[in-house]
């Protein structure tokens, strides 16, 4: 189910994708980076089709859902260049909190998780999506239909502001002038992927990096010279991944300690609901207690 705007998308942006990925694939033989693996490309891919597949089951649903409370929505607004102005802001600043709670509240981390898993930074990884996302994303979204945007012109926008999303997992490009202020750029978004303590949480924009300016949770990229270089992935990578693994690993290791004994309610329902990494006994950290003890180590 998709509109005539959605498939137009379509045919533009998967030709600019094959061309983008080819020519960094070429760029990265020349320099000879290890920028891509087949096992890694792959796992993107199948990641992307597992999402896709949910989404495309779920759309109806979900749809009918925003439909519900565009036909109770607050206002009316014709369609023009405000309405579409509107629609791409609005979007983008609820994206950021969705976002946001993906990384802040472990529930949600523990399906988000998988984007992150790469230890790479590519244009494919942009593709390694958030299976189960689907599910619940647009929640986030219901506003804008109680402020009269369409159901089907949401999803639209999602998708169009998706393709600049892809655009930015690169290392190939450095820094771009005048929109580092407030686009979300390459080198914001290598930040986002890092797991180094000072970066982890951070610039959680898609298309707009303003509200991470505004929200406290932007960091630029540092040079070499000032803190180490980029790490990607997790701060505990996963060990042995296979399909099943990428996908449930996270939920596997919530299993094990909300099930654990002699711990009351409480206690099992942070480990689901709490930040990622907090643990009662600190045998874990959570992203804050690691900038904290990184801040600690380096005034030693």
């Amino acid at each position: 189910m998709g509109t005539l705007k959605e498939q137009w998308l379509i045919l533009i942006s998967t030709p600019l994708y094959i061309f983008i990925i080819g020519l960094e694939l070429l760029l990265s033989h020349l320099q000879h980076r290890k920028t891509y693996t087949l096992k890694d490309a792959a796992a993107n891919l199948y990641l992307m089709l597992m999402n896709t597949g949910i989404d495309l089951a779920f759309r109806i649903i979900y749809l009918a859902i925003l439909n519900y409370f565009y036909l109770h929505a607050w206002i009316s607004v014709e369609q023009g260049v405000f309405y579409w102005f509107m629609l791409v802001i609005l979007e983008d600043f609820l994206y950021y909190w969705l976002h946001r709670f993906d990384h802040e509240i472990r529930f949600f981390w523990a399906i988000h998780v998988t984007h992150h898993s790469s230890q790479k930074l590519n244009f494919t990884v942009g593709f390694r999506s958030s299976v189960f996302q689907p599910l619940y994303r647009f929640i986030y979204f219901i506003p804008l239909a109680l402020l009269g945007c369409k159901p089907l012109d949401i999803a639209f926008v999602y998708s169009a502001t998706q393709i600049w999303g892809i655009f930015v997992h690169t290392e190939l490009i450095h820094k771009m002038g005048w929109l580092e202020y407030f686009m979300v750029t390459p080198s914001h978004h290598r930040v986002h992927h890092g797991s180094n303590p000072k970066y982890l949480d951070k610039n959680m924009g898609m298309f707009l990096i303003i509200w991470d300016k505004l929200f406290g949770s932007f960091q630029p990229e540092l040079p070499a010279d000032v803190y180490q270089p980029i790490t990607y992935g997790l701060t505990k990578n996963i060990e042995g991944a296979n399909a099943v693994s990428l996908i449930f690993h996270e939920w596997k290791q919530i299993w094990r300690d909300t099930t654990q004994k002699n711990i009351p309610f409480h206690t099992r329902l942070r480990y689901l609901f709490g930040p990622p990494g907090w643990s009662h006994d600190g045998s874990r950290l959570t992203s804050k207690q690691l900038r904290k003890k990184e801040k600690g180590n380096c005034e030693l």
